[in-house]
């Protein structure tokens, strides 16, 4: 399988021990899984937003607000992942949290008010272009029955492609229940990062540019009832990041000619 031989050739170069590798990989997750949500900043005002503070010219402030809670999100899921952490309703939703902590909105509903930013699951129903989700109503039992089951199944011998199924699985699973009013995407493309991160595997990033075929692969699988759509998805998407980020460590490693320097990121 490609993806094993990749994940052994990635571990075996010690990508990962790379100085500033974790911090620029986590930049990357976080500029494109916003950008996905509508994030107009680029890589590199991401990259100087994170690292130094400084807002982008030009740019909404709500988009550089965005990016940053995803990168406080990003770092608590990480955390919690090497903690070993177990997954639960509770955990799950202090990601969401997280994830809407300053763009978050207030939701007046027949129920009563529901404040996004503080994990709280939608008390209404939602669509998402032609997709519909389950109704209100069998929001927490689904999601307590995903994360209840995606904890039986970490707790269980699994083999590497078994683990990366597992994060792709949870991811699909999760932004299909849809259990809140925002941030369902970044949440679940943050749930296959814990259990990739639990299991000390490359994390994996779902490419911007790529938004349309994401979305197609998760309107495909539901309508075909058959989670491999996703499952090939993503494992092109990870393949493809493996594949640049060994790239770009093995030119690192070769000697330049003249200039004294290489590009690494």
């Amino acid at each position: 399988m490609e993806i094993l031989s990749l994940i052994e050739k990635y571990n075996e170069l010690g990508i990962a021990d790379v100085i500033d590798h974790d911090r620029f990989n986590l930049i990357s997750i976080d500029h494109h899984s916003t950008r996905i949500e509508g994030s107009t900043l680029t890589e590199v005002e991401t990259q100087v937003l994170i690292n130094e503070g400084r807002t982008p010219n030009g740019k909404p402030l709500e988009d550089s607000l965005m990016v940053t809670d995803h990168h406080a999100a990003l770092l608590f899921t990480i955390a919690n992942a090497k903690e070993k952490k177990p997954l639960s309703v509770s955990l799950l939703k202090n990601i969401n949290a997280l994830v809407m902590k300053n763009t978050g909105k207030v939701y007046n509903t027949m129920l009563g008010t529901i404040n996004s930013r503080t994990g709280a699951f939608r008390k209404g129903n939602v669509t998402a272009g032609i997709s519909y989700f389950p109704n209100f109503d069998k929001v927490e039992r689904l999601t307590n029955d995903l994360l209840t089951k995606l904890h039986e199944s970490m707790t269980s011998p699994l083999s590497i492609a078994e683990q990366l199924n597992l994060s792709f699985d949870a991811h699909f699973n999760l932004v299909s229940i849809h259990p809140y009013y925002d941030g369902n995407g970044r949440t679940s493309r943050l749930l296959m990062n814990y259990i990739q991160a639990w299991y000390n595997l490359p994390l994996a990033i779902v490419r911007s540019e790529n938004k349309a075929a994401y979305i197609q692969a998760l309107i495909d699988t539901r309508q075909q009832e058959n989670i491999k759509i996703f499952r090939e998805f993503m494992n092109g998407e990870y393949a493809f990041s493996l594949n640049q980020e060994i790239e770009k460590f093995e030119e690192m490693k070769r000697p330049s000619k003249g200039k004294g320097f290489t590009f690494l990121f």
